[in-house]
């Protein structure tokens, strides 16, 4: 399995996103934020940039999100939604989103480890889909883990999307709706992504 091992505070000033998207909440320098700007983008550099976004926000590589959005265009409705859709609804996403790891990095790792049920099963894939119901939860040994307790801790403050039902005591979430375009806590031109592919 490859590993994202790129550098989180250079890599989100590149590209435009602010380090808490990440889960990340140290405070970063903007000397000189305009130093590697180029005044005119062309058009294939900003639908590039827009995917390189997505990607390196969900930690994943060329041929895992490209495999995605062939998924996305074969579903009905647009397949620029539809990517937003898939990518929120990963089980590594989730977990982040639940506020039961600090960073989707973490999450990531965290799944594989095989911490987390759904529905009471124990899941260890980071890229399996939850769908509408689902329910996800903390591991009962785990939720004795000290690392857990710290977690909870960083993530006390961190606001929960409208999508999942939290239970911050019991450390599980159920699936109320799936995720639309609305839910995202950073800007996305989706159709840009889509003109990339379909060139």
């Amino acid at each position: 399995m490859a590993v994202s091992r790129e550098p989180i505070y250079k890599r989100c000033r590149s590209l435009g996103i602010s380090p808490m998207v990440m889960g990340v909440t140290k405070e970063y320098t903007k000397r000189n934020p305009d130093a590697n700007k180029r005044k005119k983008v062309s058009e294939y550099g900003l639908q590039l940039k827009e995917k390189q976004k997505l990607k390196f926000i969900y930690g994943m590589l060329e041929k895992q999100f490209r495999h995605l959005f062939e998924i996305a265009q074969k579903m009905e409705g647009q397949a620029g939604e539809n990517l937003i859709t898939l990518l929120e609804t990963r089980l590594d996403n989730v977990v982040f989103r639940m506020g039961l790891a600090g960073t989707r990095r973490e999450a990531r790792q965290l799944v594989v480890h095989g911490h987390y049920d759904v529905n009471g099963r124990r899941v260890d894939i980071p890229s399996y889909r939850v769908k509408v119901g689902d329910v996800i939860s903390l591991r009962e040994n785990s939720k004795k883990s000290e690392k857990f307790k710290q977690i909870a801790e960083i993530t006390a403050g961190r606001l929960t999307p409208e999508w999942l039902d939290v239970n911050k005591d019991a450390q599980s979430a159920k699936v109320v709706r799936m995720p639309v375009k609305e839910d995202l806590d950073y800007e996305l031109e989706e159709h840009l992504i889509v003109e990339l592919y379909s060139k």
